[in-house]
Parts: structure tokens; C-alpha cells; sequence
């Protein structure tokens, strides 16, 4: 090794012009290096500079190799562990039997949800009587009507005309009802040995539905720290509010949401004025509200918000109608649930 670094300085030597010079310009002393010839060694070609650093190089070229032994150890290493955790959480699943099939829109393409299936997507039916109206008739009607008008007050004067965090705040209510009536149907099912009458799936799947209006306006509007602190007080409060009355008059407690799906009605038909007029921008349907409606893919917020619509609506004619067997001295489960519709 000793006798082939010498032969190469003194061919360098021989060879070379100039190996490691130093140039003068305005002061300033530069050292530059120039390579020399290149010599093979067990079939490997390596450069020999003269000033330090192709010098170093051929010099440390041994140990550079060796460094490489760790790091591609350590790379294997790690793809190994992630492998074993890959095939622990493979066996786990096959071990419960618990996996989720591969599904595809009708196009082939792949479904990215796992909140809702393409069998549980629907049209809504947007010719549905927007106008329909329930007159007061006796003092629980009044009561009801009055109460949810005097609770649009506040909502009005916080809001204005910020109709997208109007209608974030209203799905979080509106989402409220179904599955407290749901819930309590169930409870009295298994209490009392009887069939609901399909009530408990209708309710059940109108809260359902609400939810999916609110996941499609937080994608629309992004809620500020005050408002999901608004939604949560709210929540907590109504939630236990709707609870007590469900159970001490569920007529008076279908009545009520009846009328604030009304109101829903409207506060949509306002959002949907604006959007008309250019006042808010038509942006583009978000992708979850074109897949959970199977709209258009060119869709834009003005069909978004004519769907809700015409669900809000539903949701209106399905509790008024509750009411109305209820206040007829019937039970729920006499009359046949409106299931279908989602």
C-alpha cells in the first residue's frame, strides 16, 4: 500500500504541471487544487488531488464503506418494525373478523368515506311544498310556535347576515331532536316489549341526516373559537332540555321541532337569496355533499343548499305529523313511519 501511495505522488510529480498553487488578486491569496491522474485499483477508479481533498478522499474510501454498513442496517431495522406492525394490525383484523371491504363508487373509482356508504346515499326531493305552514290550533301549538320564534331573536342579532355560521349553529340543534326521540322510542320498546312502528329508525335517521347538513357547513364555513364554544353551550343546554320534554310531552315536543324546521326552511331560503343575487360567492360544492347527495360533479353551493332545503322540509312535514297522531290520542307506532326518504 506504502509503495503504491509513493509511485503515485512521484507520477503526480512527474506529470503534473501544477498540483497546488496559490494566485494573488487584490490582496487576497487563493489556494486551488487540480487533479491528477487517475490510477485503478482492483477495478476501481480513483482520483488523486494534490491540496487535501481528493487526497482525503482515496484516503478514507475504505472507511466511507464502512459507514454505509450502519445506516443500511439501521434502514432495514426500521422497514422491519414497521412490516411486524403492518402484520400485527392485518392479524388483529382477521383475527375479529373486522375489516373494511373494499368499495367503489359506480364509476369503479375508490369511496373515500367511512361516515356513510353509497347504498346510504340519496336524491333529495327538491320538489317538496316549501310553504307548508302549521296554523296554531290550541295552547300547546302556541306555545311551541312562540317559543321558537322567541329563540330566533338572539340567533338573528349574533349572526345577522352571516348565513353559512346561521346555518352551522342550526344543524348543531336541529341534530339534537332526532336522536333524543330515537333514544327514548328505544328505551320504551324494550321497557314495554312493543315494536316502534319503524319510528325509531325515522327518528334516527332524520339526526343522522342533520349531521350530515353540519359536516357539510364546516366545510363550507370554518367555525371561529367563540363559535364552537357557543355550539357547545348551546348543545349542552338544549340537550337536556329537549330530553325532559320529549319525556313529559312528546306531541308538545314534535310541535316544537315541526316549527324549527319551518324556520330552518326560511333561514335557508334567505342563504339562498343571497347566493342568488351574487351577494355570497356560488363556490364550489364541497366533495362530501356530492357524494352523500349524488350530485353533479360540477355542483356549487347553490345546489347544496337547495338539497338541505328540501330536507329541512321533510324533517318538518315528518314531526308535524307525529304531533298530529299524537294529539289524536295515538301512539306512534299505530301509524306507519315515513322511511324512505334518506
Amino acid at each position: 500500500m506504502n509503495r503504491f501511495i509513493v509511485r503515485s505522488v512521484m507520477q503526480g510529480l512527474i506529470n503534473g504541471r501544477s498540483y497546488c498553487g496559490s494566485s494573488t488578486s487584490n490582496g487576497h491569496v487563493y489556494r486551488h487544487t487540480t487533479v491528477g491522474r487517475s490510477v485503478h485499483l482492483s477495478g476501481q477508479q480513483n482520483g488523486v488531488t494534490f491540496g487535501g481533498f481528493e487526497w482525503r478522499r482515496m484516503m478514507s474510501s475504505a472507511p466511507a464503506s464502512m459507514e454505509k454498513k450502519p445506516l443500511e442496517k439501521k434502514e432495514k431495522k426500521e422497514n422491519s418494525v414497521t412490516e411486524e406492525k403492518k402484520g400485527k394490525e392485518v392479524s388483529s383484523s382477521s383475527y375479529w373478523g373486522i375489516s373494511r371491504p373494499k368499495i367503489t363508487r359506480e364509476d369503479g373509482t375508490y369511496w373515500p368515506w367511512n361516515c356513510f356508504m353509497p347504498w346510504e346515499t340519496y336524491r333529495a326531493d327538491v320538489s317538496i311544498d316549501l310553504k307548508k305552514h302549521h296554523v296554531p290550533k290550541n295552547f300547546l301549538d302556541k306555545l311551541a310556535y312562540r317559543t321558537v320564534k322567541l329563540l330566533r331573536i338572539p340567533m338573528d342579532l349574533f349572526f345577522q347576515r352571516r348565513y353559512g355560521c346561521h346555518a352551522m349553529m342550526l344543524e348543531t340543534v336541529a341534530a339534537v331532536p332526532g336522536m333524543v326521540g330515537g333514544m327514548l322510542l328505544h328505551l320504551r320498546s324494550l321497557r314495554k316489549f312493543q315494536q316502534s312502528g319503524g319510528w325509531i329508525k325515522a327518528l334516527l335517521e332524520e339526526a343522522e341526516n342533520e349531521r350530515m347538513h353540519l359536516m357539510t357547513m364546516v366545510e363550507l364555513v370554518k367555525p371561529k373559537w367563540y363559535e364552537r364554544l357557543l355550539v357547545l353551550t348551546v348543545q349542552g343546554v338544549f340537550f337536556n332540555a329537549f330530553f325532559v320534554l320529549y319525556v313529559l310531552s312528546p306531541k308538545l315536543a314534535h310541535r316544537f321541532v315541526g316549527y324549527l324546521e319551518e324556520e330552518a326552511v326560511y333561514s335557508y331560503t334567505e342563504y339562498l337569496t343571497e347566493v342568488e343575487s351574487g351577494a355570497i360567492e356560488n363556490v364550489p360544492a364541497p366533495a362530501i355533499a356530492i357524494d352523500y347527495w349524488r350530485l353533479p360533479k360540477d355542483a356549487t353551493l347553490k345546489d347544496v343548499l337547495t338539497v338541505i332545503r328540501a330536507d329541512e322540509a321533510h324533517h318538518r312535514d315528518v314531526n308535524h305529523f307525529a304531533s298530529d297522531i299524537q294529539f289524536q290520542g295515538k301512539e306512534l307506532r299505530e301509524a306507519p313511519a315515513p322511511l324512505g326518504y334518506h
